[in-house]
């Protein structure tokens, strides 16, 4: 069972003692301990209601700064130029996206030509709270999926970490996700996945093929736009320090 550490501030700040101002109340909210409900999915970990209301307009506020800096766009299918249903950005040191030439990431924004926003520290203390991976994510990609909005069965495979596991969040309304094997024609279940909700791919699930078949419009007040906003960090590269350490304590170092 994972155990809170002192970066686990959902919605706040590290000092630059390294004391969490948030962690009582987070602890009060959650309990001491946090531990992933059972889904009988090798390797998925899914964290129901782990963001309240309060920490979840929080996020929002932050993605909104990101999307500013960094505006939502359309990414195409590889080959056939075909645009996809999901309005996409990201943030961290590297950025996915996808046309003709095929799915990658790069360290700019496709039509800004700008350098990817930072992550926020918010998603920072998440990762560093449930990832269970000693080193930071490279990458948040931000979906944006309207109401009619889908995600066919895929796998996130253009990393070069495999070991490094993907960690979801959802905000705004409800979706149907689906998740199968490493094989595309492997036997599929389904979750139903709400705003504040976490989900991990990690173990036998990092590379398993997942969807999104629906969204439920109107499940949620959160966002003033309707719809459903999906946050998923990665590790993008290996790390080249093989030293193992927690993604707090990078973050403590690079803000002394």
């Amino acid at each position: 069972m994972p155990t809170r550490g002192e970066s686990s501030d959902i919605g706040g700040t590290v000092t630059a003692t390294g004391k969490n101002p948030m962690k009582a109340a987070i602890e009060t909210q959650f309990g001491a301990q946090i531990s992933a409900a059972g889904t009988g999915l090798p390797g998925v970990r899914f964290y129901p209601g782990y963001l309240d209301r309060a920490a979840q307009e929080r996020l929002v506020e932050a993605v909104r700064q990101v999307l500013a800096a960094a505006p939502p766009f359309t990414s195409r299918m590889p080959k056939s130029g075909r645009p996809m249903s999901v309005r996409m950005s990201n943030c961290g040191s590297l950025g996915w996206l996808s046309d003709e030439r095929g799915y990658r990431y790069e360290p700019s924004h496709p039509e800004t030509g700008r350098a990817w926003p930072p992550i926020p520290d918010a998603l920072i203390a998440i990762w560093d709270e449930i990832a269970q991976y000693p080193h930071a994510p490279e990458a948040c990609l931000i979906n944006y999926y309207g109401p009619d909005a889908k995600m066919g069965l895929h796998q996130d495979r253009d990393e070069q970490d495999f070991s490094a596991p993907v960690v979801s969040l959802s905000l705004g309304d409800s979706c149907l996700f689906r998740i199968g094997g490493q094989k595309r024609g492997d036997p599929t279940r389904s979750l139903r996945l709400s705003s504040g909700d976490a989900l991990v791919l990690a173990g036998e699930a990092r590379l398993a093929f997942h969807g999104v078949d629906r969204i439920y419009p109107g499940t949620s007040t959160l966002l003033a736009e309707n719809g459903r906003i999906n946050l998923t960090m990665r590790r993008v590269t290996r790390p080249a320090d093989s030293r193992l350490r927690r993604p707090a304590e990078s973050l403590q170092e690079q803000r002394s």
